[in-house]
């Protein structure tokens, strides 16, 4: 049955453990990143557009300015992924939530908390923890510097996303309905536009054709598939919960995979980001 709890739970896992899997994949490819984002995102809109038909329903203006700022973060993640480690890329990104609040005020009008700036100091020492020492380049994180930048982009980039979908819900029925057709567009535009970067390929093997196919197929469109049928039966708390096991687990498939080890700095900055978060939306169920 499609409201069973055990059902949706499971989808939910299923959800975080493939999108977990992104930094390692992206990693095990020959492809550049360029490339990967590309193609990739490619992938996934058609799987999407097959797999859920609200993804074919209303389409609108609307849609443009968010479908942008989720293909600049599906495009700034996988570059980010190939120049510094999967913890800084995904921790790094995990740090929406703040610039989120932040924006809220002009772009929602909706006013900061005082309990609010816990949380932003909490999230912005985390931060500052990614950049404290140098960080040596290694085989699977060639400049972690640059790659640390583009991941504080990609943060910042996927709370606009956020924020976005927020303002598409409170447009009513079309905003609802608008949602995973959001998703396709924005997919369809990190396509393009990382296209012209990922052009011509020099270099194809069979086993980046296979990764790249599990990307969009699965970590993206599979993943995508499973969140919209869960997130219609379970409460949002319990799923940014158990969403939350995405970027815990992330650092630990390339550590397994590739041997890839962070840094204790960012290991402890990505535990306080998780932490602060987790509390964070512990408490505004309570309040609520």
């Amino acid at each position: 049955m499609e409201n069973s709890p055990v059902r949706n739970r499971l989808l939910l896992i299923l959800t975080a453990f493939l999108f977990s899997t992104g930094g390692t994949a992206v990693k095990a490819v020959t492809f550049t990143g360029w490339q990967v984002a590309s193609f990739r995102s490619g992938i996934a809109a058609l799987v999407l557009l097959i797999a859920l038909p609200e993804t074919r329903r209303g389409w609108s203006w609307r849609m443009i300015p968010v479908a942008a700022a989720y293909a600049a973060t599906m495009v700034s993640f996988v570059v980010a992924n190939r120049l510094t480690t999967a913890a800084d890329a995904i921790f790094l990104q995990s740090t929406a939530p703040l610039y989120l609040l932040l924006l809220a005020p002009w772009l929602l009008h909706e006013s900061i908390r005082r309990s609010d700036v816990f949380f932003m100091l909490a999230v912005a020492l985390g931060m500052v923890l990614f950049f404290v020492g140098a960080e040596p380049p290694m085989a699977t994180a060639p400049n972690p510097a640059r790659g640390n930048v583009v991941a504080a982009v990609s943060g910042f980039t996927y709370a606009l996303t956020l924020a976005g979908f927020r303002w598409l819900v409170r447009q009513g029925r079309q905003g609802r309905d608008s949602g995973t057709g959001t998703v396709v567009l924005g997919n369809l535009l990190a396509c393009l536009a990382a296209l012209p970067m990922a052009l011509p390929v020099k270099r194809i093997d069979s086993a980046s054709v296979a990764v790249v196919l599990y990307l969009g197929i699965f970590q993206i469109g599979l993943a995508y598939v499973c969140v919209t049928r869960a997130m219609r039966y379970v409460k949002a708390f319990e799923a940014n919960t158990v969403l939350l096991l995405e970027p815990a687990l992330n650092p630990v498939w390339v550590w397994i995979v590739q041997g890839e080890r962070p840094r204790a700095w960012a290991l402890a900055g990505g535990v306080l980001i998780l932490t602060a978060t987790l509390v964070n939306t512990w408490r505004q169920r309570a309040a609520v």
